[in-house]
């Protein structure tokens, strides 16, 4: 046996640089890049903890946190809290869909034919330049002040940046993509399956995630002007009767579920554009 088998292993070179793998690097900063967006929110929890502790604004104004907590639960167990919620999510919901897939249809069919463009184009482009809110009236006298109403009018929103962003993308798409296609003999419907849609998808994803943050924004308008229920009905009962904490509860409320919504959209738009790399900042 020779003294060479007996060697203990070799440990690199010196001038040899080891490098742990690149999922392992990453995972690091990205955690902490993820924690960085806890740093406003506690500030901003301690600034108010302390403003209204002190007394340095009215507490009709501004309510303590402990007492905005409390009557988070107050609201829920007397005033059925959650079914505001589960309410306001329902006419949503029904409203994103509705508008979306009307704005798609419109989207892709404009996008693909200058007649259907020319015919509807017009028309689109003045309503759409009508403010949304001089159409709650009319859709509240038509529809009443019922769900019926909010849907309409919260569909008629989403409609608009769902229609733009999808006919955008499909005009967006590549002459060399569509004349290889050309070449290559595909169909009408292969065509639009394999390279008009995927190219426009990363738009239409665009304007499907702002018209969800719309969607949501608005029903606090639609249920506070004409409504019974939901949350936009609690926060202009709670400013009408001076009850700040509860004003505040809804608002954390809103503004927490608007973040879920925009991260699931997020989530399904990383999902639907794993094949497409791009800049994602440093």
């Amino acid at each position: 046996m020779t003294d060479s088998s007996l060697a203990l292993p070799q440990t690199p070179a010196e001038g040899v640089e080891f490098r742990a793998p690149a999922s392992a690097v990453r995972r690091r900063p990205l955690t902490a890049r993820r924690l960085l967006g806890l740093v406003l929110p506690l500030v901003i929890l301690a600034a108010w903890e302390i403003a209204s502790h002190r007394g340095w604004v009215s507490a009709v104004f501004l309510p303590t946190p402990e007492r905005a907590v409390s009557s988070f639960f107050d609201l829920l167990i007397n005033d059925r809290f959650q079914d505001d919620v589960l309410t306001s999510l329902s006419i949503v919901c029904q409203a994103f869909l509705y508008g979306s897939t009307f704005a798609l249809a419109f989207g892709i069919a404009a996008g693909l034919s200058r007649t259907v463009d020319n015919v509807f184009g017009p028309t689109l482009d003045g309503v759409r330049h009508i403010p949304s809110i001089a159409w709650l009236p009319l859709i509240v006298l038509w529809a009443g002040i019922g769900p019926l109403g909010k849907i309409v009018f919260i569909s008629k929103v989403v409609f608009f940046p769902v229609f733009l962003n999808t006919l955008q993308g499909i005009r967006g798409a590549q002459k060399e993509h569509i004349e290889l296609a050309r070449v290559l003999t595909l169909t009408q419907r292969q065509l639009l399956r394999f390279v008009i849609l995927p190219g426009a998808l990363p738009s239409i994803l665009v304007g499907l995630r702002y018209g969800a943050s719309l969607a949501w924004a608005l029903v606090v308008v639609a249920e506070g002007l004409s409504g019974m229920a939901g949350l936009g009905f609690l926060i202009f009962r709670a400013q009408a009767l001076l009850m700040t904490d509860q004003l505040l509860v809804c608002m954390v409320v809103i503004g927490l579920i608007g973040f879920l919504i925009d991260f699931g959209m997020r989530r399904l738009e990383r999902r639907l554009l794993r094949w497409k790399q791009g800049f994602e900042g440093h």
